[in-house]
């Protein structure tokens, strides 16, 4: 069994990391607008009072990396880019580019492209799916590569399942060796994901440290065989049953929880978070503020369903569901739904929020999963 590290080797020499933050990336989650690509988007999700999450979760993958401090050198991009995080935390580091008020997919790719000509051991960015793809057009195979998931996207398979994993795979890789996969580079299409029609595409591969654990595997869609359908309709059947009246039910994305829907003759969005009261739709793709107000006062339930091959339950494509909305509803408020297929091929769920505390209770004792008519399966969750 491997046993990963937490500190360094004491009599190795120095490496140098390479480190980007996509400061704008994640901002769309919340506010329910499914990415942060291109400048319109962001100034609506600014609109939305929606705020940066990058630079939080930066923080705390250098901080998780501290141990390794003295024995390493950092490139980072100028300003947010990366230096004002490393500075804090008092890392040496070798700047690039110029301070903006605004970064753009431009300033990523170059900041890459200086990277990859210093002959770094390791690039680690802060991003989705869209910085994924800026970073392969100029790395491609020539540089090893890890995400910390900070998107709203995070399709692609070199995101680690968390900033804190993200650090233990670099001190793996870097101190003691893992082997390198080429993980593929998937986004979807914005408008479309929005309109809800999920149309993701290959854009190539990037070398990547391989620890099955704590690195994610690309989003798989489930099959709609016909046995499919009908473990779904089944859930589906025994979750309205249980429905109860006056309470209100937050439906997160995904075609398990739109059948749901569908025998309640409802319109679900596929990839959006709706509302449902006395199993009728009252608000459709809502995003964190509008589930807050809902919520006030109200009892209420959460249902989800995990992303294929992934494991998600929170924290990946459902944002609106946030922290403080899965704090003020109650953990045992909580309904994971999953066909038999879909949760045969995981090992465990996920949960990535942001907030340690809130992940570590749901970890200490994991949760349960309807799985079919009146049959429940209790899953660990990492």
């Amino acid at each position: 069994m491997l046993i990963l590290l937490t500190t360094p080797p004491t009599s190795i020499p120095n490496k140098t990391l390479g480190f980007i933050i996509n400061p704008i990336a994640g901002m769309g989650g919340a506010v329910g607008l499914k990415g942060t690509d291109g400048q319109q988007t962001l100034k609506q999700a600014q609109t939305l009072g929606a705020t940066p999450i990058a630079t939080k979760r930066a923080q705390t993958f250098l901080t998780e990396l501290l141990a390794a401090k003295p024995h390493l050198n950092l490139i980072v991009g100028a300003a947010n880019m990366g230096e004002t995080e490393a500075k804090k935390l008092g890392y040496t580091c070798r700047v690039i580019g110029e301070t903006k008020p605004k970064t753009t997919s431009e300033d990523t790719q170059t900041i890459a492209k200086t990277i990859l000509e210093a002959s770094v051991d390791l690039l680690v960015y802060c991003g989705g799916d869209g910085t994924t793809r800026d970073i392969q057009k100029v790395i491609g195979m020539n540089l090893p590569v890890i995400g910390v998931p900070t998107g709203v996207k995070m399709h692609s398979a070199l995101f680690a399942t968390s900033p804190q994993a993200a650090a233990r795979v670099v001190l793996e890789y870097l101190w003691r060796g893992l082997p390198l996969q080429e993980a593929e580079v998937m986004d979807i299409d914005e408008q479309a994901f929005r309109e809800g029609h999920l149309s993701a595409k290959l854009y190539g591969y990037m070398l990547s440290p391989f620890e099955p654990h704590l690195i994610q595997s690309n989003k798989m869609q489930s099959p709609l065989t016909e046995n499919e359908i009908e473990n779904q309709a089944a859930i589906a059947l025994y979750v309205i049953e249980e429905m109860q009246p006056e309470t209100l039910y937050i439906m997160g994305p995904g075609t398990t929880t739109r059948t749901v829907a569908d025998l309640l003759d409802q319109k679900k969005t596929l990839l959006g978070v709706d509302l449902y009261l006395n199993k009728q739709l009252i608000a459709q793709d809502v995003n964190e503020k509008q589930i807050l107000t809902h919520i006030t006062n109200k009892p209420t339930k959460i249902l989800v369903t995990p992303i294929g091959g992934q494991g998600f339950i929170f924290g990946r494509g459902n944002q609106q569901i946030s922290p403080k909305v899965i704090c003020q509803v109650g953990t045992n408020n909580i309904f994971v739904i999953a066909t038999k297929s879909k949760l045969a091929k995981l090992k465990y769920l996920r949960i990535d929020t942001g907030v340690q505390k809130l992940d570590d209770t749901f970890r200490q004792s994991g949760i349960r999963v309807i799985v079919d008519y009146k049959i429940t399966q209790h899953m660990p969750i990492e």
